[in-house]
């Protein structure tokens, strides 16, 4: 630069690098029934539907993780604003305070791509996993608009390779699963077939797993080996208090440590402090002692 070239001017912080600051320093205040958390939704809520409504693609500004565009997009009776909800922004945060911990990360049920681009944009080398072949298109539109790189496998993930039927609920794309994953589908369905990949090798590759598989993340962790867990870690939704029990009843012995949003992520010692709906916040799985929250350098 020469020495009449003025310096570039500084970014201005936007109200997603306060929040995911602030995120960090405070997971204790993270459960959905805390006070704080309601007060971090509705801002985050405004400034969501303030940068995220156009349908025309345009980059805003997203805190650490810089320029970020999700074209709006209608899944049925929601919508891609629902994307940015309070409990994946925590979960964006725990990305950002973990740039130097995690290398390689695995999206199992990625959807139209929101976790795979913050993933991708927080240093990650990303793989993701989609069945949905709709999804899948908008997943990979998503990527290459973001200029993020992933390996892309348009199939769902289980204990085991193969194909089974599919369900898409109309009403509500992103609750649409693998069939029998959930008892009572509502709404207008379509039903059709997709490869599996089995989740083994790709966990064995990754060092952190994003998990939302709707209702069938039960059968896929009863199914490994708990000691998985101990290399790799992992945030994940639990569907239903049944699917809670099982997977408490199968990891309680160790050497897997969950922690639990619901508790201010403190750590599931009893089978009610696990989240038993997505209202209940996120599950982490870890063979660390504690969940780490510490931002890092």
């Amino acid at each position: 630069m020469s020495m009449t070239e003025p310096d570039p001017a500084p970014r201005q912080p936007d109200l997603f690098d306060d929040l995911f600051q602030v995120l960090a320093q405070y997971p204790e205040r993270h459960a959905t029934a805390d006070p704080m958390w309601r007060v971090w939704r509705a801002a985050a809520l405004a400034e969501v539907r303030r940068l995220f409504a156009g349908a025309t693609p345009s980059f805003v500004p997203f805190g650490p993780f810089g320029a970020v565009s999700l074209p709006y997009h209608r899944m049925g009776n929601i919508d891609s604003l629902d994307l940015f909800g309070m409990d994946e922004l925590i979960i964006f945060a725990f990305y950002n305070a973990n740039r130097a911990r995690y290398r390689k990360v695995v999206d199992f049920g990625a959807n139209i791509g929101l976790h795979s681009i913050i993933l991708g944009r927080s240093g990650f080398d990303v793989r993701s996993f989609e069945p949905d072949p709709v999804h899948f298109e908008l997943l990979k539109a998503n990527l290459e608009l973001n200029h993020v790189s992933s390996d892309l496998h348009r199939a769902a993930i289980s204990f085991e390779a193969g194909r089974a039927e599919f369900v898409r609920v109309l009403g509500n794309t992103t609750g649409s699963h693998l069939a029998g994953a959930k008892e009572n589908p509502y709404g207008s369905l379509e039903r059709f077939e997709v490869e599996i990949e089995a989740a083994a090798p790709h966990l064995a590759w990754a060092d952190f797993a994003k998990i939302d598989i709707e209702g069938h993340e039960a059968a896929l962790i009863t199914h490994l080996d708990a000691d998985v867990w101990a290399k790799t870690d992992a945030m994940l939704e639990v569907g239903t208090a049944r699917n809670a029990e099982l997977i408490f009843e199968h990891l309680a012995k160790g050497p897997a440590m969950m922690f639990a949003q619901k508790i201010g992520w403190g750590r599931v010692r009893h089978l009610e402090d696990m989240p038993t709906s997505h209202r209940d916040g996120s599950l982490f799985l870890t063979g660390a002692d504690a969940m780490p929250w510490s931002v890092q350098p």
